[in-house]
């Protein structure tokens, strides 16, 4: 079992550089998907579709955006000791779970960052003890102003607890800055 621990800023080259590692194991690589479609942003679906098209033909692609939280645990239990998976990013994953509860924040914002921050840890949990190598790419956020809006901070937080659980217990962790690595544990 490996966890690699991938981030850095956006545009840090943090999608490629997991992918180069995938590519250099030779092992059966499946791809994470976490984002999740909007149909009413043009642009976000071409930028969907490009980084699919970008993949390796060979590998195997997990959508999570439709799926549910106990069937993409499933899903990485399932893994084989042999297999290379990226998980893509846990932004976005994160951001679809928190949409899903988008009412529920303004009204009972700490019923919402308890359940999310269940349900991060759950995964959390999985992608550290996932049989095969995982290279799990997650977005650094607050590293500026605290957000205004409740949404805003219960992301940048429940992401900010869920990547410092990871980072702790992954057998290394990368900072991308300006497409360079930047090691910080190995």
């Amino acid at each position: 079992m490996s966890a690699i621990f991938v981030t850095g800023p956006v545009r840090s080259g943090k999608s490629a550089f997991a992918a180069r590692l995938a590519e250099r194991s030779g092992a059966r690589v499946t791809f994470v998907a976490t984002a999740a479609p909007d149909a009413a942003d043009p642009e976000w679906i071409a930028r969907l579709e490009r980084h699919a098209r970008d993949r390796p033909a060979g590998w195997t692609t997990l959508e999570t955006a439709g799926l549910a939280p106990e069937a993409l645990l499933a899903a990485l239990a399932g893994a084989g000791a042999a297999e290379f998976w990226i998980f893509d990013a846990l932004g976005t994953w994160l951001a679809t779970r928190l949409f899903a509860r988008a009412d529920a924040i303004e009204g009972d914002y700490a019923g919402a960052e308890a359940a999310l921050d269940r349900e991060a840890e759950a995964l959390a949990d999985a992608l550290t003890a996932f049989a095969g190598t995982v290279a799990v790419v997650g977005e650094q956020v607050g590293w500026d102003v605290v957000p205004e809006r409740a949404s805003a901070r219960l992301f940048r937080d429940v992401l900010g607890r869920m990547e410092r659980r990871i980072a702790a217990r992954a057998q290394r962790a990368v900072l991308l800055v300006a497409g360079l690595p930047l090691e910080l544990k190995s």
